[in-house]
């Protein structure tokens, strides 16, 4: 094999190196400050209108940790909170991106639907979970309800900005090249649009697991959420923790996965730099 050839992939790779290393060095340095503060003032059980005094340390909730990773309940409620999660905010994705297509480029589904939308979207979700037990057969079906509502409208919304912010020239050009409304549709405004739609969705996807551990908490019998208050309920304070990281783990996981899909259809702005970020 030539040296060249051997020699490409080893750039590539010190390349990668050079640009992950320095994020892989700062987040690192920035949890283990948070892991370090978290030891200390448990530790010393500081109280200053804080107080750390019954909060559990990073070495007893890690010993706790090892305990649940052999519980098959434990692994059981993370899945039913990931289909829950998926569910719902799928559905969501479905509908916020079609009816924000639909209202922001017609006038007549704009005045039929969105003073409707704008009503119900100041209304939290967590103020639904009542309601959402009456319409509903099943507290599972309920809680997918909430988990819908909450993702619902930041999608919604950003998509019907993102319509709204398609360049007029885009769409002028492509009626002169004898493009049809769905065409149209397919083409030009849903590819220009995507960008707002992915914001939608990341911000979707974070009021999504706020609504759905609301809910386990309040009427849910399986879920992280409702793991999480039972350790309340039970004084124990090791899983309280665990419960919460977990949530933050699955939730970070959930919007690196949008983060990627919305890389790999706007392969384009991969690479962009936003705003004024150095």
């Amino acid at each position: 094999m030539p040296a060249q050839q051997t020699e490409a992939p080893i750039r590539c790779v010190e390349a990668w190196l050079r640009s992950a290393l320095p994020k892989l060095l700062m987040t690192t340095l920035s949890l283990g400050l948070f892991v370090a503060f978290w030891y200390f003032a448990t530790k010393y059980k500081w109280d200053f209108y804080i107080r750390f005094t019954n909060i559990p340390s990073p070495g007893e909730v890690l010993d706790n940790a090892s305990r649940l990773m052999q519980s098959e309940k434990f692994f059981n409620n993370m899945y039913v909170s990931l289909r829950r999660i998926l569910l719902g905010f799928g559905i969501a994705t479905v509908f916020g991106v079609v009816l924000g297509l639909l209202i922001g480029r017609y006038r007549g589904a704009k005045a039929l639907l969105f003073p409707l939308f704008e009503t119900l979207r100041p209304i939290p979700s967590i103020a639904w979970v009542p309601m959402a037990i009456m319409l509903w057969p099943t507290n599972e079906t309920s809680i997918v309800f909430i988990t819908f509502l909450g993702s619902f409208f930041p999608i919604l919304l950003n998509t019907i900005h993102g319509v709204n912010s398609v360049d007029p020239v885009l769409l002028r050009a492509a009626r002169c090249l004898g493009t049809t409304e769905y065409g149209l549709l397919r083409q030009v405004v849903l590819p220009a649009s995507l960008p707002h739609i992915f914001t939608g969705l990341a911000i979707g996807m974070g009021v999504a697991w706020v609504s759905l551990i609301a809910a386990e908490m309040i009427s849910g019998q399986f879920g992280i959420g409702y793991f999480t208050w039972e350790a309340y309920s039970l004084i124990e304070y090791a899983d309280i923790a665990i419960g919460m990281i977990v949530i933050g783990v699955l939730g970070l996981l959930c919007s690196g996965a949008i983060r990627i899909m919305g890389n790999m259809l706007m392969p384009w702005m991969a690479g962009s730099t936003h705003g004024g970020q150095k």
